[in-house]
């Protein structure tokens, strides 16, 4: 593993050990040419997956944008940081199970506003807004319709 301070080609080893359920595997290292000491995270990957967008252009997937777009939804909220690594890896678990390595970025969206549904619904209503391209306030409000988020929403008052 390259050195992200220095450049150097190699790194040691200082420690292992299982992270996020077991779902990798979190390595201490150390550079012996600068002294320099950084973390890595391995992960199992069954296949390569390649998003086809709206658009039709393909982009091979990425986990770290995934998480962004769900850190963003979740920001300031009440939502434990572990629990939200669980559910990226069940998400990124579930996309690479489906057996197809093309898969339409709304298979992606769908997942993420299912499992963000019964975390929080502050952050499912975020993420919604964003991937369903709400214009209006009017379309925020057919959408809790829908969803029966607004009788929770008038109770609470």
């Amino acid at each position: 593993m390259r050195c992200p301070f220095c450049g150097h080609a190699e790194s040691q080893v200082k420690d292992s050990r299982p992270s996020e359920d077991g779902a990798a595997i979190r390595r201490r290292r150390l550079c012996p040419d600068c002294g320099g000491r950084f973390t890595t995270f391995e992960r199992v990957q069954l296949r390569e997956l390649t998003i086809v967008k709206r658009s039709g252009r393909r982009t091979p997937f990425d986990r770290d944008k995934l998480a962004r777009s769900i850190a963003i939804a979740t920001r300031k909220r009440p939502v434990d940081p572990e629990r939200l690594e669980r559910m990226i890896s069940a998400i990124t678990r579930q996309l690479e199970s489906m057996g197809e390595t093309e898969l339409p970025s709304s298979a992606i969206g769908e997942l993420v506003m299912k499992h963000l549904k019964q975390l929080d619904d502050v952050a499912y209503v975020r993420y919604a807004s964003v991937y369903r391209d709400f214009k209006e306030t009017e379309d925020f409000a057919k959408f809790l319709g829908e969803e029966g988020l607004t009788e929770a929403a008038t109770e609470e008052r």
